[in-house]
Formats: structure tokens, C-alpha cells, sequence
């Protein structure tokens, strides 16, 4: 057993139901000075220091003292949108930015996600893995103990299934706990261009029936938006997912106000990703279908781009709101989800309290999740993050900096930078 005391701070988010929405968002169920025991990989029990339970008589305990540290203690993030298996940076691309040219301008000229794709199709499974691997390290040093994680760099049958096997061999060798999407329809591949209705069969009636059959995603993902997939051939790729047994996520309305949130509501998607230009019509839309507001701040900022999300209207409209770093190597290349804590708050004006619900409970939900992962509570999976701040508002108000000192997957300490237990 593991037992953490003499925390300043335990922030359990216990109670109440999943996904938060409104007001509730900002309910963290603090406990100051608190303690949380640990049994096997389940959390069981939480509450302060000075009502720890008596300890049953031969019971081993492995000990784990915050007095005298300024410790706070969350449940580890959930970063419930990333593209992290690719063969190579888009670094170029970057500089391309600075100098002035947009997202759009470089994606025309052959840049963007099919660049990314002529990277991966060169890279082997094995160099896929190991670079994808030191990425999942570094998830795990930040304070993620969890990534939905997405193919979309292969766009052929057998780039996209190089991807997803890649992602299911890290499972075995990686603590990072991951749930795979397939998103075949990310692009259109440049052998497909004058062909793209031939690709969407080729999606629809090769590619989903094949990683269905082998088990190897979870969810399945459309990149909905003007200048990739429209709303009625996103929509036959998702029907065609749905009746495979997939689950359902959108890339809705980034570039412009496309459709894609509205697609996602119908169809019952779990999450709309993006969401930079949903419009107030469309708020109730998802509210009424519960499907999360899965928002990725950290792409607006890369992009050098001044519209954000509209977080605080989705928050009133009471639609649950998720936040993700969009981890990929173009649009966003950080995998630090306190940096998109940062980034919500001052660019969003989201509140600590609801940044925190965003990246763990509500993105929990957003997977499926919310049941084992996304707060501290009895019976849940024991995925604990300490984090050293005295008070978690100083997670994001204390910007660009680590803050994560030991992370905590399946009640296994992965990550320990402390001196002292």
C-alpha cells in the first residue's frame, strides 16, 4: 500500500456527476492537508492527514510525506487529443509562420499534414516507436497519465494500421496510458487528390472494417472543415465508423464555421474538437447532445492566431468543455498540458478551477473514461500527480515552468524528481 500525507492541497474533484457543466466546473472538492491511500493500482481512501485510517496490523506501507514541502495533488491529466506518431518535426514550417505564412498558405504549397505523411511512410514502425516513446516519457514528467492518442500521418491502409500497431506495441511498453483513434480522414494523400471520392471508399470500405476487425482503435476521427472533408463525406466516414462499433470524434470548425460541430451533435460524437468558430446556435446543439467541447488553445497560440475558442460562452450554455494540447508536429508542438492550463485561462478566460476540471474529469469523460480516471476518489484508478505549488492556481500563474514532481500511474510511482520520500 502507498500512503501520501501532509499535502497541502488534495484536489479530488469527488462527487457530483461526469462531465461537469456550468457552475460545477469550478467544484474541486479541495481538501487541505490532505492524505490519499493507495491499495494495488486503486485509490482507497482520501481525507485529511489527521483521519487517516488506522493501518490493519502486518499491513506494509510504502509512506510518502509532504510536510515541510508545498505539495498539490491532482488527479494526472488527461490529454484527450494528440497526433503523436509521426516520423519527423515540421521546424521549417515554424520559421515559414514567423516570417508571415499562414497555416493555409503552407498546407496549399504541400506543407502541413502531407508532409507529415511523406515522413511516416519513409519511417519504420521501429523508428516510429522509439521517437513516440520518448514523447510518452516526457507526458509523463509533465503530470499526463493518460492520451487519446490519433493515427492520421499514413492516409494509405497500410500506413494507417503501421500507425495504430505502433500505438498498441507502446502499451506494453510504456506506463502512459493510451486509447487510440483512427483518423484516416485527416487529408486527402497526394496520389488520391484527383481521386478523393475513391480515398473516402477506400476509408469507409477498407480502412475502418480493417482496424474494426483487429481491434486497434477506439474512436474514429474526421478532420471537418473547409478545405479537407465536407460535412456529407465526414458524415458517411462517421456512419460507416459507427456501425463498425467505433466510437465518434470530430475536428469541427478550426478554420471556419464549416458544419462540423452541428455533424458531431447528430451523430452522437463523444467530443467536437477545436471549435474556434462555433457559433452561438450551435452551443445548444451540443449541449442537449452532450457531446464535449474538446478545446486546443495551444494550436490558436502556435498559430500566431487571435481567435480562440469560445470557452466562457460554452460554459454558460452549459455544454461540458475538455482541454487537450492537440500534441502534433505542426499545429501544436507541446506536450505540457500546464502550459495549455496557462493559455485557457489567459487567453480563454477560463478560471484555474474550470482548467483543471477541463484537463482531467471532463476529458476523462470525453474518452470514455470518467468512470476510473479524472478525479481522486474511492475506488478509482490510483493516477495521482504532485505537483510542487502551494495552491493550484499557481499551476498556470506560474507559466512555462514544470511544476510536476512525481506522477503516480496504476498507484506505481513513474516519475520522481523530489530529494526526499
Amino acid at each position: 500500500m502507498l500512503l501520501i500525507k501532509n499535502i497541502s492541497q488534495v484536489v479530488t474533484l469527488r462527487g457530483g456527476p461526469a462531465p461537469r457543466c456550468g457552475r460545477y466546473m469550478a467544484e474541486l472538492g479541495i481538501i487541505e492537508g490532505g492524505a490519499i491511500l493507495v491499495r494495488a493500482d486503486h485509490i482507497a481512501w482520501v481525507g485529511p492527514t489527521n483521519e487517516v485510517p488506522v493501518r490493519a496490523r502486518g499491513a506494509r506501507f510504502m509512506a510518502f510525506d509532504g510536510g515541510g514541502l508545498d505539495l498539490v495533488a491532482l488527479p494526472g491529466f488527461v490529454d484527450c487529443h494528440t497526433h503523436p506518431i509521426f516520423g519527423g518535426t515540421r521546424a521549417d514550417e515554424y520559421d515559414l509562420r514567423c516570417q508571415g505564412k499562414s497555416y493555409q498558405e503552407i498546407a496549399a504549397a504541400g506543407g502541413g499534414i502531407r508532409a507529415s505523411v511523406r515522413q511516416l511512410r519513409a519511417a519504420s514502425a521501429e523508428q516510429l516507436a522509439n521517437r513516440a516513446d520518448g514523447y510518452f516519457r516526457q507526458f509523463l514528467a509533465h503530470g499526463t497519465t493518460t492520451i487519446e492518442a490519433k493515427s492520421g500521418y499514413g492516409l494509405s491502409l497500410d500506413d494507417e494500421l503501421k500507425s495504430l500497431r505502433v500505438l498498441a506495441s507502446l502499451r506494453s511498453r510504456s506506463r502512459l496510458e493510451t486509447v487510440s483513434t483512427f483518423l484516416g480522414a485527416h487529408d486527402v494523400p497526394d496520389e488520391m487528390r484527383a481521386s478523393r471520392e475513391e480515398y473516402i471508399r477506400r476509408i469507409i470500405e477498407e480502412m475502418i472494417p480493417r482496424v474494426a476487425k483487429e481491434g486497434l482503435a477506439r474512436f474514429c476521427d474526421v478532420f471537418c472543415d473547409t478545405g479537407y472533408f465536407t460535412v456529407g463525406e465526414a458524415r458517411a466516414i462517421l456512419q460507416a465508423a459507427k456501425q463498425a462499433g467505433l466510437g465518434l470524434r470530430v475536428h469541427a470548425d478550426q478554420l471556419a464555421h464549416s458544419g462540423g460541430t452541428r455533424l458531431a451533435a447528430e451523430l452522437g460524437a463523444l467530443s467536437a474538437d477545436h471549435l474556434e468558430w462555433i457559433e452561438d446556435c450551435d452551443m445548444e446543439v451540443l449541449r442537449a447532445a452532450g457531446t464535449v467541447a474538446t478545446l486546443l488553445p495551444g494550436a490558436t497560440f502556435n498559430l500566431g492566431l487571435t481567435r480562440y475558442p469560445p470557452a466562457r460562452k460554452l460554459i454558460k450554455a452549459g455544454v461540458p468543455v475538455a482541454l487537450a494540447t492537440d500534441f502534433n508536429p505542426g499545429s501544436c508542438f507541446t506536450l505540457n498540458m500546464q502550459l495549455i492550463l496557462s493559455i485557457a485561462c489567459s487567453q480563454m478566460r477560463m478560471t484555474p478551477a474550470e482548467a483543471i476540471t477541463a484537463a482531467t474529469l471532463n476529458a476523462a469523460y470525453s474518452i470514455g473514461l470518467s468512470e476510473r480516471l479524472g478525479s481522486l476518489e474511492e475506488g478509482k484508478q490510483a493516477d495521482i500527480v504532485l505537483m510542487n505549488v502551494s495552491d493550484y492556481r499557481e499551476i498556470p500563474y506560474f507559466f512555462g515552468v514544470n511544476h510536476c514532481v512525481v506522477t503516480i500511474k496504476k498507484g506505481n510511482i513513474v516519475v520522481n524528481r523530489l530529494e526526499r520520500t
